[in-house]
């Protein structure tokens, strides 16, 4: 049990790091509004990872059969609304609110649900949940309800410190930058995630016509 504790953990761990539109919106988030905000971002990600890991407890094999049957079609739905946020992203003006950077620190439910969308909406999370579960060997057959929850949780767990780990490191440099240099970053930050997701849909468009 411990093992499997420990396993999830790192599942949940692993499935944050690799670096897409979720790492570069909580960069974004943490830089331009604060630790609050980055965190807000990352534990919406968490959310929709721990979402994809009960989807490979419980459903894996109706889950593979979807991914293959209309992979086109949730590449291009994915990546419509990744390009959609990430343009949003762009155009935003974080600080036009603000007199200071420090007034724009403070939780806003936004962050959360655009975290949580655009996770959800990434076809490659979940995979990646799947190829991490296979990797690390966590098996929960002939476990209870209490025990799977736990571990469910303990996957949650590593990904809500991972995030709160780098929107906490990111915002201590939040100060050494003028305005205008994160109002930039604010912006190329929002065309590398549009970018992504035109990527994706363009790779969706390709899978269904050729």
């Amino acid at each position: 049990m411990l093992l499997n504790i420990i396993k999830a953990f790192c599942v949940g761990l692993c499935a944050s790091i690799p670096l897409g539109p979720i790492a570069i919106m909580v960069v974004q988030k943490s830089l331009s509004k604060g630790v609050k905000s980055g965190f807000m971002t990352g534990l919406g990600a968490s959310t929709a990872d721990t979402v994809f890991a009960v989807v490979a407890l419980f459903f894996l094999a109706i889950a593979q059969n979807l991914m293959e049957k209309y992979s086109a079609e949730i590449l291009i739905g994915g990546g419509v609304v990744i390009a959609v946020i990430g343009v949003l992203l762009a155009v935003s003006n974080p600080f036009r609110k603000a007199d200071q950077i420090d007034k724009v620190d403070k939780v806003s439910s936004k962050d959360y649900f655009q975290g949580l969308l655009m996770a959800l909406s990434n076809p490659g999370a979940i995979l990646i949940i799947f190829g991490l579960f296979a990797s690390f060997g966590l098996d929960l057959s002939g476990y209870g309800l209490t025990e799977t929850v736990i571990v469910i949780f303990s996957l949650s767990l590593g990904g809500i410190l991972y995030w709160f780990g780098v929107s906490y490191s990111l915002s201590l440099f939040r100060k050494r930058f003028k305005m205008s240099t994160l109002l930039l970053i604010n912006r190329i930050a929002g065309f590398a995630i549009a970018g992504i997701g035109v990527c994706l849909f363009g790779y969706g468009l390709y899978e269904l016509l050729f």
